[in-house]
């Protein structure tokens, strides 16, 4: 059973405490603060503060789930700083995807979750743990970390291309799969680095 460590609890109090904040706040401030387009309402701050907001309580509890399931085991391999490096990072390109997209798309909606952090930490544990074995629960299967994210990148691609479920940011989850991958190969590279002998 994975216990939270101290970044992942960060994240978590702040996410939550944010999401009970901002349930009763005035609709115009917590319109500020989520992801809008480039051509209406976009603000820099959007681009991090998003991530700090949720639709609906499952909608939190999934984003914190994923966040305590992959987060706790990838603190523990990175270390607190670069864990949150990951985290933001991730966050930030899954803002930067969909930014594009709907500048391409013309969407004029909001985009908010933690969503994009949670699909870079995934993409990060699939990269370190390869052959951990995980237990779907649709079906209730067991199935090895690296296929696992291969299908659920290929099922938010399927998705966001066709377009058939609707109101969901999958070209976000995809971006925050982007930068979990720069994350860790910067990571490892550093890693690979400071092993060598001279």
């Amino acid at each position: 059973m994975n216990s939270a460590t101290s970044g992942v609890t960060i994240l978590l109090v702040v996410t939550i405490g944010s999401f009970l904040l901002t349930s009763g706040a005035d609709e115009g401030l917590v319109s500020s603060l989520a992801l809008w387009p480039l051509q209406i309402n976009f603000m820099p701050w959007q681009l991090v503060t998003y991530a700090f907001l949720h639709g609906n309580v499952m909608h939190l509890a999934f984003n914190m789930y994923g966040l305590w399931l992959f987060g706790s085991e990838m603190e523990k391999l990175l270390g607190r700083r670069t864990f949150l490096q990951l985290y933001f990072a991730s966050v930030l390109t899954a803002a930067a995807m969909q930014l594009l997209v709907t500048s391409l798309t013309g969407g004029l909606y909001p985009t908010v979750g933690a969503s994009g952090g949670v699909f870079g930490l995934l993409l990060a544990y699939g990269v370190s743990f390869p052959k951990r074995r995980l237990m779907l629960l649709f079906p209730p299967i067991p199935i090895s970390a690296r296929v696992f994210v291969f299908l659920y990148a290929a099922i938010e691609l399927t998705l966001g291309v066709t377009g058939a479920q609707s109101g969901v940011a999958h070209f976000a989850h995809l971006g925050g799969m982007v930068g979990g991958y720069l994350v860790m190969r910067n990571w490892r590279s550093k890693s690979q680095n400071q092993n060598r002998w001279y």
